[in-house]
């Protein structure tokens, strides 16, 4: 198998140790990293020299929607952590959606993480036919789970748990995407006879559960009025916590029940910018890592965002926390990369092959210019924090993803953006328009 040698001005490995060589080199062997070091590298097949160029694992969005995108602009004074908020600003559009425009969708949105330098997504929807073949397409590693909403119909949730079974045994095997069982909300708008089934269907398959939680409340209230305890306990006592649980948002989440979740395979993924814009709060995040609790960090849905770049989302969290706590690092920067990074990896059970730059991992990195703007003094400023408070997206000009390069110098090479646009743009206005009959 032939290697290939990456040379850059700068390493950063994220590995237990946090070890930064500058300049520094990671080997490959077709999709794996075989050797990660300072100055040169073992002789190699071929060398790719990265001038001015900073490498590091690449980020982990470990939630979003992705066909989404196509409402982009149309929740604007509405809060999506409300129902009236979802219904009015999503599901009324939802309800006139043709699923042959989700794949537009999906390519923008694929094309729009890749440009802003993650690698690896959550994503939980329904019409997984139209979402899969264009995440295949588009090179990236992802977890999507088969969105599940049932209501209490009995019709309904043998239907979806139907569709749900049939999607992960379609995607079974493959070696960049992972099927999960997504009920929307547990107790919202999952009654606890679906939950025990998608628990069972979630061990059959042994895979997770992503869903949304602790958004207002309202489980807990459910879940007291008819249990007298709260939702995290009654989850527990569902079967839930023994499953990998991905749950987005978790503003409201009570601090008696962190012990619960640390000692579970569950994660709390912080999707800040959402939870601000919806009016919502912040999450006790801060509190949640002090109790052992596994952090991630997401996007949401790029209609309550509104944007993919996940750098940007770690100096807005980093910020939310010093203002939630009272004190600046509420959350330090070198916590906050490790939650875009270690920690989604972690909460997608990818940690053995994700997340950081070492020998037997898969070879998911990115490149960022250190002569773009706002990195000077390095030799006065804190890489972490650069990181966090000082780049974006836009500083990314090389994208890998298992050996294979999404972007190249700044350029996509899996997706046609402008064609991508140009159908959601199409499919955009026949949605308008169809509400409108």
């Amino acid at each position: 198998m032939s290697s290939l040698a990456l040379l850059a001005d700068a390493v950063l490995t994220l590995d237990q140790g946090d070890t930064l060589y500058e300049p520094g080199y990671v080997l490959l062997e077709g999709d794996r990293i075989v050797a990660v070091g300072e100055k040169a590298p073992p002789a190699a097949d071929r060398m790719v020299h990265f001038p001015d160029r900073l490498l590091m694992p690449g980020l982990v969005n470990a939630h979003t929607h992705t066909p989404m995108v196509l409402f982009r602009g149309l929740a604007e004074g509405h809060s999506l952590l409300t129902f009236e908020g979802w219904y009015q600003a999503i599901r009324r559009w939802e309800e006139v959606l043709d699923p042959a425009w989700i794949p537009a969708a999906v390519a923008v949105s694929c094309a729009e993480m890749i440009r802003t330098g993650t690698t690896c997504f959550a994503d939980q929807y329904f019409h997984m036919d139209q979402i899969v073949p264009q995440v295949r397409r588009s090179g990236l590693r992802a977890a999507l789970a088969y969105g599940v909403v049932e209501m209490g119909d009995q019709a309904a949730r043998e239907r979806e748990l139907a569709a749900a079974a049939a999607f992960l045994q379609s995607v079974a095997g493959e070696p960049r995407l992972r099927g999960w069982v997504g009920p929307h909300a547990l107790f919202v708008d999952n009654s606890p006879q679906a939950i025990r089934q998608q628990v069972q269907l979630a061990a059959e398959h042994r895979t997770g559960l992503h869903i949304h939680l602790a958004t207002s409340g309202e489980e807990d209230r459910y879940c007291r009025q008819h249990w007298g305890q709260s939702a995290v306990q009654a989850m527990k006592g569902l079967g839930v916590l023994e499953r990998p649980v991905l749950a987005a948002h978790c503003l409201t989440l009570g601090e008696q029940d962190f012990h619960l979740l640390a000692a579970s395979p569950f994660s709390a993924v912080i999707c800040a910018s959402a939870g601000m814009r919806a009016g919502a709060g912040a999450a006790p995040a801060a509190a949640m890592a002090r109790a052992g609790v596994n952090l991630a960090m997401g996007t949401d849905n790029v209609a309550n965002n509104n944007g993919y770049d996940l750098f940007v989302e770690m100096g807005t969290l980093a910020k939310l926390m010093a203002l939630r706590e009272g004190r600046p690092g509420a959350l330090s920067a070198r916590a906050v990369v490790h939650m875009a990074t270690r920690g989604g990896a972690r909460a997608l059970g990818w940690h053995d092959q994700i997340g950081s730059l070492e020998p037997g991992k898969q070879a998911d990195l990115i490149a960022l210019d250190l002569n773009a703007p706002g990195w000077a003094p390095r030799g006065a400023q804190d890489l972490y924090t650069a990181l966090v408070y000082t780049v974006c997206g836009m500083h990314v000009t090389d994208v890998m993803v298992a050996g294979e390069w999404l972007m190249r110098r700044g350029a996509l090479t899996t997706i046609d953006y402008r064609q991508a646009v140009a159908k959601l743009d199409w499919a955009h206005a026949q949605l308008r328009a169809r509400r409108k009959t």
